[in-house]
């Protein structure tokens, strides 16, 4: 496990809801989880949404979750943080759910397609 950057302000983290955490910090199971909160964190730094508004997408997609019956044990946490900044960016313009779609299925073409133990990397439009 790795713990977040020790810039993000206290009051922030205390923003949100129940985050994977240890007395360091924000705790993440894979890098794509580090990945997820520093995007957050720097889009909401240059001003493309507030803190508060990104707490409140966040706490919306979890009580979805739980809505749907999910369980609450902490393993989908950052699917569902994901999703939220999914909906806030496209919310903000910043992009749209084709774009979104089609990056991500081009990250799951290229993990198909990228042999065992190799990093997966996508290829460059042209």
């Amino acid at each position: 496990m790795t713990t977040a950057p020790s810039r993000v302000p206290a009051e922030r983290l205390a923003a949100l809801p129940p985050l994977p955490r240890d007395e360091e910090g924000p705790v993440f199971d894979e890098p794509w989880q580090a990945q997820a909160f520093a995007l957050a964190v720097k889009l909401s730094e240059r001003g493309h949404f507030a803190w508060t508004a990104w707490a409140k997408a966040l706490a919306e997609e979890l009580a979805a979750a739980e809505a749907r019956g999910e369980p609450d044990d902490g393993s989908h946490y950052y699917h569902h943080w994901v999703s939220a900044l999914e909906r806030l960016v496209v919310e903000r313009g910043l992009s749209d759910s084709a774009a979104l779609e089609e990056r991500k299925e081009a990250w799951a073409d290229a993990y198909r397609h990228t042999p065992h133990g190799q990093p997966v990397e996508l290829k460059r439009s042209e």
